[in-house]
């Protein structure tokens, strides 16, 4: 099985049916539907993978050539120009929709343009526009503001590439009941990534925080300290910390190694 990416980050896994010397960087030509495409070869994968395949995969045809590569900048180029023409258009029939990117198939029998919006949109009229103008076969994909972020790219405020961009295949619904449980704070501003959306990160992070939160007090919980009774306020399971609230609205820090000193004592006496 191999990886094939196209323009920014669509992607999808093909056979090497022809058994070719691929290596990873080169660029191919594949199936596609009612024709072809050039894709650059992202990974090589071994064959278990198919049971996480949901389509039939298509097969890889060949290498690309210069020429094709040349014809696949040309594609970019008119993928600019009708970028604009779409914009155009949806203006001009007042439409409720963003135009986010154009792609053509390789062998331009197909024109697909990306958009988001708020609603439900009635784009046949626009369609008819736009296949009058192009003599090719024209799809309308309407994407989430998560795919949209996707396909933009960006950098997140971890200093990293957008996970969405880097190694993410699919979106997850996330709430803000996965921010609770890693006590997080429930900021909007914080909790929201570049997309104005939950950021994926509180999700595929949650396991972490959860299993690191098992070592410690729960949020409010009574310890009997040598100073006194106090409430657990703070978590820190980076540095293994416990902030305490005393009786007296003091607070002062303690590792979690006198925590759980603390809370031993307490069994035993109990006991």
């Amino acid at each position: 099985m191999i990886e094939v990416g196209f323009k920014r980050t669509r992607k999808g896994y093909y056979i090497n049916y022809h058994r070719l010397d691929l290596t990873i960087g080169e660029f191919v030509i594949v199936e596609a539907e009612k024709g072809v495409d050039l894709g650059r070869i992202l990974q090589i994968e071994s064959g278990s993978i198919l049971k996480n395949i949901k389509e039939e995969p298509k097969i890889i045809l060949r290498k690309a050539s210069l020429e094709e590569l040349e014809q696949l900048n040309k594609n970019r180029e008119n993928e600019g120009a009708a970028f604009d023409v779409g914009k155009e258009y949806i203006l001009r029939r007042n439409l409720n929709m963003k135009l986010v990117d154009v792609e053509y198939q390789f062998d331009t029998n197909k024109l697909t343009f990306y958009f988001t919006s708020d609603e439900r949109v009635d784009f046949r009229e626009l369609v008819k526009d736009l296949a009058s103008k192009y003599r090719t076969r024209i799809e309308l994909r309407q994407i989430s503001v998560r795919e949209e972020t996707r396909k933009i790219g960006g950098m997140g405020i971890c200093g990293n590439r957008l996970c969405c961009c880097s190694f993410l295949q699919s979106f997850s619904p996330i709430s803000t009941n996965d921010a609770k449980e890693q006590n997080l704070p429930m900021n909007p501003a914080k909790l929201s990534g570049v997309c104005n959306r939950l950021k994926c990160c509180l999700l595929f992070e949650k396991s972490f925080y959860t299993n690191a939160l098992k070592k410690f007090p729960v949020l409010d919980s009574v310890v009997k300290t040598d100073r006194g009774t106090a409430y657990v306020d703070k978590i820190d399971i980076f540095n293994d910390t416990v902030l305490l609230r005393f009786s007296d609205d003091d607070y002062e820090y303690f590792s979690l190694a006198e925590i759980n000193e603390f809370l031993s004592r307490s069994l035993l006496l109990k006991a």
